[in-house]
């Protein structure tokens, strides 16, 4: 093996990034540091089948009466007279007894740490007797924190205050209580820690993503983006209100998996978007990444798997949907005299964000009834006659073999000859199993080089694991190592691939309807997975310019790149049962070089776990180029820098 200069190629700065998407509870429920479920009283259930969706009203989901010594309490939901119109419902808690009170869920119950403040807040007004409130975290009837506030008035007004628990907390009640007998209107809970990043984000989760140093983040889907129906769509707009006025929408995945042996109703069917996390805050979290945002704009359709549902292209609808796209341009871009550069500046950020890239339409393919390519077009060339540098992302649709696919590529080559500014990449999707990652290394050493690829969701899946809810067994390190190896035909091709991104990214035990996922998580901890330790290595040791790799690597995937410092990294995937020494005949790296090993290895089958989540971490040894051999351990996945 021998590596030279020969066919080098720049790589693109941007190379490696994250995909996110509310899927498995990953923002409500996850990354959004939002404590409690259903905080607006606005939950529905989700249900039905293709073509055939729709929910029903369950403001009261994630809360009951606590306690009240029997005396007969109970809860209602109102819309009379709301906070706001938008979020009109909330709730009538008619309490009996010394000290009645009700409870919120919180997916599975409240983690908290012994002296950590959390913040609460709420909107209430009295309505009849007693107007002392308290707020408090228990554990088996234990009160760990408490603090109260006096209602004032008869309208709504907004409370605040703190909890610090004096003990540790694992699956403890959040309780509302009446000091005394009365009844009282709420709406708006809030319980967010004192760490939580820029005030939105949970800590461990946000820290997991920055030490991936990615280059982008692709979001906010995916599938949400296109929704079950267009009124499920992700609504952008909707979701850079004040927070109390981003209109609730169900999410997609409520209905994943619905059969009709479940009556089309399935586990997760309370599945919502409170949207605490809209574009702004996606705009914010890439700056606190140091990301390139890279947000995706429905062109008109929903979700083609799921629907038939669509625009007509001639209408003032779809001239609605492009006008979104601009409109976004406009809002993470524009100057503050603009109108949606005042509203980013008015959310507290007049500089602008910086957006480059946009995704035209999530996983959408052509079909006799779906003009996808005229639709695309129609967004290029709106967007271009105003914004002429905009890196525009098309789609292949939802696999690399079927004949939506090929179309793609028919009309992206042919049109893109035509129109240079077409289209900067085209997002490809596979999830497969690893003998398909380790079949296809070679995958795009025979791409057009004129239309780019922007590799946008992949992923290792192993047999009978893969694709199922709550299966972080799915993530072993079998599946990582082929996804590396699939890697360095990737990085070898960065003169084709500029963009890549591993999906999903996020999952809370027990809440989940994919898998396997990057990172999994439940109320107090994470963990990563063998999978995030490749694409973190990929990500740190990545290069300016490719090199190549020359000669028999023995059954082991390698490519090389030259970093910006001038090293050279070696990058191995080795699936075998027994270490491997390779010969390195003298190229750029030279015999007597001192070099850096960073590794994962282990048995096939092994992962992480909640209980165990150093099973597979990266090792790091230091070592001198010997004799021009590097022997690297069985079933791993090793990058080299030689200094």
């Amino acid at each position: 093996m021998k590596i030279t200069e020969k066919r080098s190629v720049p790589i693109s700065p941007d190379m490696y990034g994250i995909f996110f998407e509310d899927i498995n509870y990953g923002l409500d429920g996850g990354l959004h540091a939002e404590m409690l479920e259903n905080r607006n009283f606005e939950a529905v259930h989700a249900f039905g089948k293709k073509d055939s969706f729709g929910t029903v009203f369950d403001g009261g989901y994630g809360w009951s009466v606590y306690e009240d010594d029997g005396a007969g309490s109970y809860m209602e939901m109102h819309s009379e007279h709301p906070v706001n119109k938008i979020n009109p419902h909330y709730l009538i808690f008619s309490g009996r007894g010394k000290k009645p009170s009700f409870a919120n869920k919180a997916y599975d119950g409240i983690y908290a740490e012994k002296g950590k403040k959390y913040f609460v807040s709420f909107y209430a007004k009295a309505i009849e007797g007693a107007r002392q409130v308290e707020l408090s975290l228990r554990k088996y009837g234990e009160t760990m924190t408490a603090n109260v506030v006096t209602l004032e008035g008869d309208d709504w007004k907004k409370y605040s205050l703190i909890l610090t628990p004096e003990k540790p907390i694992k699956q403890g009640d959040f309780v509302v209580s009446l000091m005394g007998e009365g009844v009282a209107a709420f709406d708006f809970f809030s319980m967010m820690p004192e760490d939580a990043v820029l005030g939105v984000f949970r800590k461990d989760l946000a820290e997991r993503l920055k030490d991936l140093k990615p280059s982008f983040m692709r979001f906010p889907g995916g599938c949400i983006v296109e929704g079950n129906t267009l009124e499920n769509r992700y609504h952008w707009k909707d979701t850079i209100a004040p927070v109390e006025e981003r209109k609730f929408n169900w999410n997609r995945w409520a209905v994943h998996n619905n059969h009709e042996w479940n009556e089309f109703s399935g586990p997760f069917s309370h599945y919502g978007q409170t949207y605490g996390v809209g574009y702004y805050e996606y705009f914010l979290l890439c700056e606190y990444l140091g990301a390139a945002p890279l947000p995706v704009m429905n062109v008109g359709l929903a979700c083609q798997f799921m629907s038939t549902e669509k625009v007509d292209v001639e209408s003032q609808e779809m001239r609605d949907f492009i006008q979104d796209a601009l409109d976004l341009i406009e809002f993470a871009n524009g100057t503050t005299d603009t109108e949606w550069g005042k509203k980013r500046a008015e959310m507290g950020h007049p500089e602008p964000f910086g957006l480059e890239y946009l995704g035209i339409g999530n996983e959408q393919w052509q079909t006799e009834s779906v003009n996808f390519f005229g639709r695309y077009e129609m967004f290029e060339k709106a967007i271009h006659e105003k914004y002429p540098q905009m890196k525009l992302i098309g789609s292949a649709g939802a696999d690399v073999w079927s004949g939506g696919y090929h179309l793609a590529w028919d009309w992206a080559k042919k049109a893109s000859k035509e129109n240079k500014n077409l289209v900067y990449a085209i997002d490809e999707h596979y999830y497969v199993a690893p003998e398909w990652l380790y079949d296809h290394v070679d995958f795009y050493d025979n791409y057009d080089r004129n239309v780019k690829v922007f590799a946008g969701e992949y992923a290792g899946h192993i047999p009978g694991r893969a694709g199922r809810m709550n299966c972080p067994q799915a993530n072993t390190l079998e599946a990582a190592i082929a996804e590396a190896a699939f890697m360095t035909g990737l990085e070898r091709n960065a003169d084709v691939v500029v963009l890549a991104s591993y999906a999903p990214l996020f999952a809370r035990m027990g809440y989940a309807q994919w898998s396997p996922n990057l990172i999994w998580f439940n109320g107090e901890s994470s963990f990563v997975t063998p999978s995030y330790y490749v694409q973190q290595l990929y990500s740190i040791f990545r290069g300016v310019r490719t090199l190549s790799v020359e000669g028999e690597t023995e059954g082991v995937y390698a490519s090389a790149v030259e970093d910006r410092e001038g090293r050279m990294i070696l990058k191995l995937a080795h699936p075998g049962d027994e270490e491997k020494t390779l010969s390195l005949e003298e190229g750029m790296i030279k015999k007597g070089m001192p070099y850096t090993i960073h590794y994962i290895s282990g048995d096939k089958e092994l992962q992480n776990t909640m209980e165990h989540k150093e099973n597979v971490v990266i090792q790091v040894k230091k070592g001198k180029l010997e004799e021009n051999h590097i022997t690297i351990p069985a079933n791993s996945f090793s990058v080299l820098v030689f200094e």
